[in-house]
C-alpha cells in the first residue's frame, strides 16, 4: 500500500506524526479521505470523528473540534484545537 507523511497538531503539541494509508474526516463541503498522491489543496475542517489508516491496516479513531487540513505533494497537516484518540 502506498503511504504519505501525516502530520496531527493541536496547542498541545504533535498528536500524530507517522506514515498513514489513509485520513478521513468532514471537511466543510462534506466527507473527503485522503491517500497518497492525492491533489494539493486547503480546506476548513468539521467537528468530528476523524479515522487514520496505518500501513498495518489498523484504524486509529479519533474526535476533533475542527481545524485546518493541507494536503501537499508530500507532507499532509491537520492543524485542529483538540485531537483525542479512542483508547
Amino acid at each position: 500500500m502506498n503511504t504519505f507523511h501525516l502530520i496531527i497538531s493541536s496547542p498541545d503539541g504533535n498528536k500524530f506524526d507517522g506514515d498513514a494509508v489513509m485520513l478521513s474526516l468532514r471537511g466543510t463541503e462534506g466527507d473527503l479521505a485522503v491517500m497518497a498522491g492525492h491533489v494539493p489543496f486547503v480546506t476548513a475542517v468539521k467537528k468530528g470523528k476523524c479515522e487514520i489508516t496505518l500501513p498495518d491496516e489498523t484504524v486509529m479513531e479519533a474526535t476533533l473540534d475542527g481545524g485546518l487540513l493541507n494536503v501537499s505533494k508530500d507532507l499532509v497537516t491537520l492543524l485542529s484545537s483538540s485531537f483525542n484518540t479512542k483508547e
